[in-house]
């Protein structure tokens, strides 16, 4: 006897649809946002040549773009988009068209790396500013004077003073607003990876004395201004927020974090965010198939207690840790990184459990269509016709 609607097998987790305030999604597999520096210099501005890389993923649930810096203070890498001028917003309309164009849905992320810059990538050659003047580990990736990507060391950055901070929220405002003109379907606000506004949220990094620093919410208000700023933009169902709890990069720490994330998980949740996007504290152990640590576990867990809307997780995940993820309840959705970088056609390969392309570190950050574009698609592969690139089986 023929199957019948109600007697056909259930898609496997991954695969069923879901939501992101007012956008239906097709499946559960997100394009995390990915840095690959290849904005056209001078003017930090999206090209053609980011349409078509971003409209090649299009079958993503949910495109989240790479960082994209509020103002040219902002700015930390080379190469790296803007959303502060004109030119910057027609550039990235031509991203958004595009992805549009081939069914998909697209985030903006906006970002202020704070300390994570150098005076070469700052107007007038300033200093980079942060909530204190703590100079970080590492090196500023910068375009040196014969045009090429150069690493040179940190430099010591400026203290904002309290009276700057206003300005810099709007900064982030005015992001939004720049992201609505250009016809994105929502913004992520990047709280992670030890940039500005993580830098505000961790004692490592913030020693100030006044309203802005002490107590967890004191630090968080920098975080939660920004919000509440983006919020009066596009609401709270356009929006969406990252973190990285326990996470070391770019020399970040804090003294506190169950106390730090689950404050600030508790208190997102009163937005009725798009989602909290949360990088997982265990995507290595996760890699190498080893046990997941127990305060991560319990962090993870406290974290989805206390932020009941959308969570989606990212870092480590594979079809099926992804899978078992959200099986378990863990999450809502999964955000892939490099997995989409080297295969356009992720949700395809996955739903085929057809091997991956292997991405190609050499060619991640700056350059042109090599490692950018030319990654082929299971079609191209094997010479097969084309099909739509948005599955539409789940409608």
């Amino acid at each position: 006897m023929a199957a019948t609607a109600a007697t056909r097998e259930q898609p496997a987790l991954l695969f069923q649809p879901s939501r992101v305030g007012p956008l239906w999604l097709p499946h559960r597999i997100v394009m995390a946002p990915l840095t690959r520096s290849r904005a056209r210099s001078p003017g930090n501005v999206p090209t053609e040549l980011n349409a078509a890389y971003y409209a090649q993923r299009a079958s993503a649930a949910l495109i989240i773009s790479e960082a994209t810096q509020v103002s040219m203070q902002g700015q930390g890498y080379a190469w790296t988009p803007g959303m502060h001028n004109r030119e910057q917003i027609e550039g990235w309309r031509l991203v958004t068209d595009a992805v549009h164009s081939a069914g998909g849905r697209m985030f903006i992320q906006l970002w202020h790396v704070g300390r994570i810059s150098h005076p070469a990538l700052q107007p007038d050659h300033m200093l980079p500013v942060a909530p204190s003047p703590i100079t970080p580990a590492g090196k500023a990736f910068i375009e040196n004077e014969r045009g090429e990507g150069e690493l040179v060391p940190f430099v010591r950055p400026r203290a904002l003073e309290i009276d700057e901070l206003p300005f810099v929220v709007r900064q982030y405002a005015r992001g939004a607003r720049n992201a609505q003109i250009a016809n994105a379907d929502g913004i992520e606000i990047h709280g992670a990876n030890g940039y500005l506004l993580e830098q505000f949220l961790e004692t490592g990094t913030n020693h100030r004395s006044d309203v802005y620093g002490g107590p967890v919410a004191h630090r968080a208000r920098m975080l939660l201004d920004v919000v509440e700023a983006c919020i009066g933009i596009w609401g709270p169902e356009r929006v969406g927020v990252r973190i990285s709890p326990l996470s070391t990069f770019n020399d970040i720490h804090d003294d506190n974090p169950e106390e730090t994330f689950g404050y600030v998980a508790e208190h997102l949740a009163e937005y009725k965010l798009a989602y909290l996007h949360v990088i997982n504290p265990a995507a290595t152990e996760l890699q190498k198939g080893e046990p997941i640590p127990e305060r991560v576990e319990k962090l993870l867990a406290m974290i989805r207690q206390k932020f009941h809307g959308m969570l989606m997780l990212a870092g480590g995940f594979t079809h099926d840790t992804a899978e078992q993820w959200l099986e378990a309840g863990k999450a809502d959705l999964i955000a892939f990184g490099r997995a989409f970088l080297a295969n356009p056609d992720l949700p395809e390969r996955f739903r085929r459990r057809a091997a991956l392309n292997e991405p190609d570190p050499k060619t991640f950050y700056g350059g042109g269509e090599h490692g950018y574009t030319d990654y082929p698609t299971l079609e191209q592969e094997h010479g097969e016709q084309p099909r739509s690139i948005v599955d539409t089986s789940w409608r």
